[in-house]
């Protein structure tokens, strides 16, 4: 059975950082793309990150580059997003997810596995 589980979400103050950290078990990441998700109350869930150790391409949606990094441990088959500068407009669900593509996937119905999601909550 593949889980995804993500952790490290949290209630930061504007100008803060997170660290989000999602551990998967029952699949291998391989040269799979991992990416993560948000949503907002009321908004779509969006891919905000991915990478594909496949083609070596990192992508970022315009709202987060320049302040969030995502990265993959293959050696403890987990992914991470590191998060600098949050703003209000963060505030959201966090998903992380695995597209069998091996390619960038921006699409969330692609992701065939999904996490349960960690809570980002930015506000003063």
């Amino acid at each position: 059975q593949v889980q995804l589980v993500e952790s490290g979400g949290g209630l930061v103050q504007p100008g803060g950082s997170l660290r989000l950290s999602c551990v998967v078990s029952g699949f291998n990441l391989g040269d799979h793309t991992i990416g993560w998700l948000r949503q907002a109350p009321g908004t779509k869930r969006e891919v905000i990150s991915c990478y594909s150790k496949n083609v070596n391409l990192t992508y970022y949606r315009d709202s987060v580059k320049g302040r969030f990094t995502i990265s993959v441990d293959y050696a403890k088959n987990a992914a991470y997003l590191q998060m600098n500068n949050l703003t209000p407009d963060d505030t959201a669900t966090y998903y992380c997810g695995i597209a069998l593509r091996r390619r960038l996937i921006v699409v969330d119905e692609l992701y065939e596995y999904k996490g349960q999601g960690t809570q980002v909550t930015v506000s003063s």
